[in-house]
């Protein structure tokens, strides 16, 4: 044994992690505004961030509104989830740390914007909500603040319009600064207000959200019979989870760097560039035919051309660990339950992306070694490439994609490209658990007098 460890080690020699750019292991920090109410799939979303809030810094709970909700008055349907989440809470924690208290995610549960889009937001229009954002934004915390839009962006909106409004333009850079927006669908005229007058700030409009959810079955099955949580996720009534993937794009759980959106994730993928003119769902311009064309051009980042498949493919990794948290918020048992295996890639136990630098016409050896289950569960190990954020376009041979020891074969003609390796840990639990890690191999450019052979 201490003989292949030593082999090993030496065969991982050509891998070097890079710091810059790799993700941290610390929890996303995270702010919701959701249109509770106006679908039922808001409630169900909630309901999986609920058991997966061990995984977040959950900074605030939102009711605002939207274009299929134009008015709210109450948070009595965000606390009655809340109420359920309590009643869950005492399981949820015995099977992992971290899970906040009811009683502090009761204190984050706030009113935002009461009426409609940008009638709702200026002088006089401060809420609760928009409060709140500024209050976590200014927070001495080196982290990004995402906001995720469920619904319309004018709580954020107001938000920012004030800052613009009450402080220097330096300061305003700087709280936009920590600013990260991630939009579902488009829902009323106020992203497209933020995108046009703030053109700096970290914009995503997601619209490439459908086609990933699970079944009706499953959700028989694995969700809405378990417990007080299960009683409070809703059949569907159009889509399933639609607003999922703003959170599945900052779960911490080793596939992607959510600030280089180009690597793509549980909440899909994005182009590095902000394309012109994203639009807001239908509704948006039937309320208003202008809202929106009035700010063009306006600039945001959006879904590249995978759309919803960029999230399906990674369907039995969340939809196993949603069941999996389902069981935990019923089972006070912890030896009862399946819990995630933990992936090592290079001898790195965090679930940072990590890079390495490549010569081209070389062998890289990525290991899994040292990868354990906390249940004591037989492991598997699956290496692939991701082709859609890999540059390089010719054919790429990997070796020994089954076992912890992969070889990838760098290819002569690979020269000034990157290669998207993933590593999948399986456990053997029901329902089986996967971790990820991605290495992002850089292969080095050629220079000139080293192509002449000098």
């Amino acid at each position: 044994m201490k003989y292949l460890l030593l082999l090993f080690a030496a065969a991982t020699l050509s891998l070097r992690a890079v710091p810059a750019g790799a993700v941290s292991s610390e929890k996303p920090r995270v702010i919701n505004t959701t249109d509770l109410g106006a679908d039922p799939d808001d409630e169900q979303s909630l309901v999986r961030q609920l058991v997966s809030a061990n995984e977040f810094d959950l900074e605030g709970l939102i009711v605002a509104t939207g274009c299929w909700k134009q008015e709210q008055h109450s948070t009595a349907m965000l606390e009655s989830i809340i109420d359920a989440y309590a009643a869950a809470y005492p399981n949820l924690s015995i099977h992992a740390e971290g899970f906040p208290t009811p009683d502090y995610l009761r204190s984050v549960s706030v009113m935002g914007q009461t009426s409609y889009g940008m009638g709702d937001v200026g002088e006089g229009r401060d809420s609760p909500g928009s409060e709140l954002i500024i209050a976590a934004a200014d927070r001495d915390d080196p982290r990004p603040l995402w906001v995720m839009g469920w619904g319309g962006m004018n709580t954020v909106a107001q938000a920012i319009w004030k800052v613009s409004e009450t402080r220097s333009p330096e300061e305003l850079r700087h709280f936009l600064g920590k600013l990260r927006l991630f939009d579902i669908l488009g829902q009323d005229d106020a992203g497209a207000w933020i995108a046009k007058s703030f053109p700096e700030v970290f914009y995503i409009r997601a619209t490439g959200v459908y086609g990933w959810a699970p079944s009706d079955e499953y959700l028989d099955q694995h969700i809405q019979s378990h417990g007080p949580l299960g009683a409070v996720y809703p059949d569907r009534q159009w889509a399933t989870e639609g607003d999922s993937p703003a959170f599945l794009h900052v779960y911490p759980n080793g596939l992607n760097d959510p600030e280089k959106i180009e690597q793509g994730g549980w909440g899909g993928r994005f182009h590095i560039e902000k394309q012109a003119g994203i639009r807001s769902m239908s509704e948006v311009a039937k309320i208003d035919p202008q809202a929106e064309p009035a700010y063009d051009p306006y600039y945001m980042y959006g879904n590249t051309e995978e759309g919803g498949d960029a999230i399906k493919r990674w369907r039995e990794g969340f939809d196993n660990d949603f069941a999996a948290r389902m069981d935990w918020s019923i089972t006070p048992n912890y030896d009862a339950a399946n819990h995630h295996p933990v992936a090592v890639l290079n001898g790195d136990r965090t679930r940072q992306v990590l890079y390495a630098k490549v010569k081209p016409g070389t062998t890289l050896r990525p290991s899994a070694l040292g990868s354990t289950d906390p249940d004591g569960d037989a492991l598997s190990y699956r290496w692939s490439v991701y082709g859609e954020p890999t540059t390089y376009a010719g054919e790429l041979t990997l070796r020994n994609a089954d076992t912890p020891a992969a070889e990838l074969l760098i290819p002569d003609d690979a020269a000034g490209t990157t290669i998207h390796l993933i590593l999948e840990v399986r456990d053997g639990g029901s329902p089986n658990l996967i971790a990820y890690r991605r290495l992002v191999v850089e292969v080095e450019a050629v220079s000139s007098s080293t192509r002449r052979g000098q």
